[in-house]
């Protein structure tokens, strides 16, 4: 290969959700050759996994703007922008016309399965930095292909690796045993086979973010109707005030009403908080499940359990590449002092782009919630400012990857290893919540 046309080749997208195809128009927008490589069988493929979801941000701020200026010729006509809409909304609405005008630059059913440079593993300094990219492909139908690219922009996202229930960020003794009672993902109440599952049933519920709000209130929903259903709210940490959100002062207020939504179920009885309580083990007792937390303690028998604990990157496909990743948040190094849930509150999150989430390995970013790797939360406007950076970057124009102009919304949902243990009485470390693929995914901890 001629390593000297490398600026001839297109640029990788991995991902065809919101922040995969914002990157795309991006990249169109500076005359750029996108190609934007998508597991699923469609675009937004993840987002319609949690299609019944409403976001908790309005169509005003889950649109890109170069996205939204693609999409004019076209007589798309841009939802009213107070409105929230749905992850099935947002899909249909929004990120399937944006891919129908990106047209043959979107492929479906494309796997990437690895990323490197051309002749060169990560250990060769040799030439390295002139090579393209070389990103592996496996197709549906089973092909395999290599595609050279001058960059990569990984917006892959983190949805299909959900966190564990055990406490300890591995999966609790028994828990693939009991797979058959156990979902990582909002259940969707308003199918009648998944509400009969979870009706006059006792559920868990594991995790302490916006997803679990949404699932104690779709269940005390369904306790309204079905009396006999009855949750159980486990959380690592105490039950402060900040355990639920930023309520009324949220200036998400949708985002805010999820925390409230929340509370009025354990205020009303239908779901019980169980606090301090790290899952170690799930064993059996007859049909039903019984969690065991680390200090021994064990939970009354549950029908079902419903693990919201976060998502985590995967970094499978990108060893042969220099990444230079934070070794607690897997976020990079940059970037992660700035959204550590440890020492931040979400809201003091600032806006930020390529100079953050650059890596040893040049012109390969990870941007959307896979770059917030472990950190919870995400909004769509962030991830549209980092691929405007990013992208400006990559089309060699440094003095606009540098400007980074963006307000965000403050306080929310924050949580993170080092909020969970707090006493009750504790006072919070965060009440913001950072920004996400889409200003307002319950689901996947963003937007």
């Amino acid at each position: 290969m001629n390593v000297t046309a490398t600026d001839q080749l297109p640029v990788v997208v991995v991902g065809a959700g919101p922040i995969g195809l914002a990157a795309a128009a991006h990249l169109l927008d500076r005359g750029l050759t996108p190609l934007v490589l998508e597991a699923g069988p469609r675009a937004g493929a993840a987002v319609l996994e949690w299609s019944p979801v409403r976001l908790f941000s309005a169509w005003g701020e889950v649109v890109d703007p170069v996205a939204e200026k693609l999409l004019a010729p076209t007589g798309w006509v841009k939802p009213d922008a107070a409105a929230y809409p749905t992850g099935g909304d947002w899909a249909a609405d929004y990120l399937q016309p944006l891919a129908d005008v990106l047209g043959d630059r979107v492929v479906l059913g494309a796997r990437v399965t690895g990323v490197s440079r051309t002749g060169r593993d990560r250990t060769v300094d040799a030439d390295r930095e002139r090579r393209p990219f070389t990103v592996h492909v496996r197709y549906g139908d089973g092909r395999e292909e290599r595609v050279a690219a001058r960059a990569v922009i990984d917006a892959s996202g983190t949805w299909s690796t959900p966190g564990p229930a055990g406490g300890d960020g591995l999966p609790a003794l028994g828990e693939g045993a009991a797979a058959e009672r156990i979902t990582y993902r909002l259940p969707d109440l308003s199918d009648p086979a998944v509400r009969s599952r979870y009706a006059n049933r006792r559920t868990a519920v594991i995790g302490s973010g916006a997803s679990a709000f949404t699932a104690l209130a779709s269940l005390a929903g369904l306790a309204r109707d079905e009396p006999a259903t009855k949750a159980f709210w486990l959380l690592r940490r105490g039950l402060s005030g900040a355990a639920f959100g930023g309520g009324a002062a949220d200036q998400l207020p949708a985002r805010g009403a999820l925390g409230l939504a929340a509370k009025a179920a354990v205020d009303a009885g239908h779901a019980d908080a169980v606090t301090g309580f790290c899952a170690a083990a799930v064993e059996r007792d007859g049909e039903r499940l019984v969690l065991v937390a680390d200090d021994g303690r064990r939970l009354d028998p549950v029908d079902e359990v419903i693990v919201l604990t976060g998502f985590r990157p995967d970094l499978s496909f990108l060893g042969e590449l220099r990444l230079r990743l934070d070794e607690r948040l897997q976020a990079p190094v940059a970037l992660a002092p700035l959204i550590d849930p440890n020492q931040h509150s979400c809201g003091t999150v600032y806006p930020h782009g390529a100079g953050e989430l650059s890596h040893p390995e040049p012109d390969v970013y990870l941007v959307g919630m896979k770059s917030y790797g472990r950190a919870p939360s995400f909004l769509a406007l962030t991830g549209y400012e980092q691929v405007r950076s990013v992208v400006a970057a990559i089309a060699g124009d440094r003095e606009a990857a540098e400007r980074v102009e963006l307000v965000l919304p403050e306080t929310g949902v924050c949580g993170g290893p080092g909020l969970f243990d707090q006493p009750s009485g504790a006072p919070a470390a965060g009440t913001g919540r950072a920004a996400a693929p889409a200003d307002a995914l319950p689901a996947p901890g963003c937007c």
